[in-house]
């Protein structure tokens, strides 16, 4: 079958290798020419683990090719269209301004029967709008079919969870198209992953109603977080309690927050698109979540103050820039925006990270940066755990306070054992214990 994917950001870059992957034809296409090039050369513009090797099959297997004309793909059976919906400058809603661009752009291309596929997450509604913008500007009789397909990627696992994810959600009006798209997923239906089908809205709501209880599991937890350092409690200990609890099950764990390109854009884009729905008051759950998420930030900042006393020209290691833990990405990571604070509050900040630091210097260049973690720690009078990579899990205290001008740790995400650092010498702080 030959598919197209239309838009070869982070989603599309990793759905057209796993499509060639299963044995499909495919052509990528993207308006960035710096990053069809790198694509077309085998390689991922991101880091994500086990993505550059199915590139360079793909692309060494013929199966598999990249454009920058939409023209190029015009013949595929399938269209996925994966282009980003970022949140809209001054507003929380999401902005959909590429994707209408493109299937304005590639409507009056279609000239055989074919299924365009969104992959995008927008607001509930649009799916409705495309497809009638398809029918109607489509040449006549071409038999051109709209369908959703959401994804659940999560960065630093997206091949697996496109390989092998926990469910397919495929959102069809007619059994042509249902057809056509078990056809594409085919390998994942044999291999009995779950399959949900439904109509064009609910596939939709998946992906945001996904991210919005994540988030709201996120932020309860850390509220909890707070309460227990508050109280002189330990978070670690409550969230095991609750797991026991066959009506709670396991939790997200506590920290420094969510951020990311998806979660809290598409949490707040599910609210706008609430309020638009008359849902307003309902609405308002949504945006506290979010506030509790963009506290978690703010106290680090203050607990970090206070244990420095005054910032300014304090040495502060930061271990830790991309917002999470096998991601190279910084789109709004709560340890860089933490790391931003403190600096603009006087700190003397060095900023370590495993993946993150040639994004890092790129898009942050005044910021000090270490490209080691024995460099980061070297004098500083605080050492801030802000991502959990393992490698931070794993460092050696007794090394490490050997470096330090005064060994003191705050641990923002539970990623330490604080017996074996307090042991090595640390005075080791954690959002979310008490100092007991």
């Amino acid at each position: 079958m030959l598919v197209s994917v239309l838009g070869t950001g982070y989603l599309g870059a990793t759905h057209a290798a796993c499509l060639a992957a299963w044995g499909h034809e495919v052509i990528g296409v993207d308006t960035d020419e710096a990053r069809t090039r790198c694509l077309a050369g085998g390689a991922a513009p991101f880091h994500e683990p086990g993505l550059d090797p199915l590139l360079r099959n793909g692309v060494g297997s013929g199966r598999l090719r990249f454009s920058t004309r939409l023209a190029d793909a015009a013949d595929a059976d399938v269209h996925f269209v994966c282009v980003g919906t970022p949140q809209q400058a001054g507003s929380d809603a999401a902005d959909l301004a590429a994707l209408w661009t493109l299937v304005r752009e590639l409507a009056p291309l279609l000239r055989r029967p074919c299924v365009v596929v969104g992959k995008s997450t927008v607001p509930v509604g649009t799916a409705a709008r495309l497809r009638d913008h398809l029918h109607e500007q489509a040449p006549a009789g071409t038999g051109v079919e709209l369908a959703w397909n959401p994804e659940f990627l999560r960065e630093g696992h997206a091949v697996q969870d496109t390989m092998r994810p926990d469910r397919l959600v495929l959102g069809v009006e007619s059994g042509s198209a249902f057809r056509c798209l078990t056809e594409v997923f085919r390998d994942l239906l044999g291999a009995g992953v779950p399959v949900v089908r439904t109509d064009l809205e609910t596939a939709e709501l998946a992906k945001a109603s996904a991210n919005v209880v994540l988030a709201a599991r996120i932020s309860l937890v850390n509220l909890l977080a707070e309460v227990c350092e508050r109280g002189n409690g330990d978070i670690a200990d409550l969230v095991e309690v609750l797991r026991l609890d066959p009506r709670i099950g396991p939790l997200p764990t506590p920290g420094l927050g969510y951020g990311g390109g998806c979660l809290p854009k598409d949490s707040r884009a599910f609210a706008a698109r609430a309020v638009e729905l008359g849902l307003a008051e309902s609405a308002g759950l949504l945006h506290e979540i979010d506030r509790t998420n963009l506290r978690q930030r703010s106290r680090t900042v203050e607990l970090a103050c206070r244990l420095v006393g005054d910032p300014a020209g304090a040495r502060v290691a930061v271990l830790g820039a991309a917002f999470k833990g096998g991601s190279d990405d910084l789109r709004d990571s709560p340890g860089l925006d933490v790391a931003l604070r403190l600096r603009a509050a006087g700190a003397d900040v060095r900023v370590h990270d495993p993946r993150a630091l040639e994004n890092l210097r790129r898009q942050h260049p005044s910021l000090p940066v270490a490209t080691r973690v024995e460099e980061a720690v070297t004098g500083a009078e605080l050492v801030l755990v802000l991502t959990e990579w393992p490698e931070f899990a794993a460092l050696d205290p007794v090394w490490l306070a050997g470096l330090a001008r005064r060994p003191r740790v705050l641990d923002a995400r539970l990623l330490l054992d604080p017996e074996k650092w307090r042991a090595a010498g640390w005075d080791f702080h954690a959002l979310g214990r008490g100092e007991g």
